[in-house]
Parts: C-alpha cells; sequence; structure tokens
C-alpha cells in the first residue's frame, strides 16, 4: 500500500464527515444509545473489517465509540483506512 500524501489525506477527510486527523491516524467518536448498543456497533465492525483485511483499533465507554484507523505496516495513511471509515458510516447509518 501506498502511504497517501497531505493533499490526498485533505480530500478523503473531506469526504468522510466526522472523522478527525490525529498524527497518523483517523478518528471518530459514534455516540449509541448505551452501553450495549456500543458493544453491538463494535461486534458489526468486525464484518467489513475482517472482509477488508484492515482492523482498527476501538474504545468502548458506556455509549461511546472510539475508532482509531491507520495502517500500522505502512507507518501512515493510505486508502484502505479511508475504505474501512466509509464501511463503517455505513454501520452508523443502520444503527437504530
Amino acid at each position: 500500500m501506498t502511504l497517501l500524501d497531505e493533499q490526498e489525506i485533505e480530500a478523503a477527510l473531506a469526504d468522510r464527515p466526522g472523522w478527525n486527523r490525529r498524527g497518523v491516524e483517523i478518528t471518530r467518536e459514534f455516540r449509541l444509545a448505551d452501553f450495549v448498543g456500543s458493544v453491538e456497533f463494535v461486534g458489526a465492525v468486525v464484518e467489513p473489517a475482517e472482509r477488508l483485511g484492515h482492523h482498527p483499533d476501538l474504545s468502548i465507554s458506556w455509549n461511546r465509540v472510539e475508532v482509531t484507523i491507520s495502517t500500522h505496516s505502512e507507518g501512515g495513511l493510505t486508502e484502505a483506512d479511508f475504505r474501512l471509515a466509509g464501511e463503517i458510516d455505513r454501520l452508523q447509518q443502520v444503527q437504530p
């Protein structure tokens, strides 16, 4: 995978509302109804992560899930990170 340059990262972030850059990662906080909703959301992330072969870091705090994505093997951000972010965004749209 090829690292994205600064312009590519900015363009990709513009297409992913809610995601923010933090160094060599992108991150987004999802708010759910409660702890059960948070755990169910994390469970739903498994399918696209496995299908894409790209796995985020996840942190649960009652009704919040923080998702952090980076291509660790490349030391930065690649197209794969933003593809996974898009898949995770679609999951949020189907949550109750």
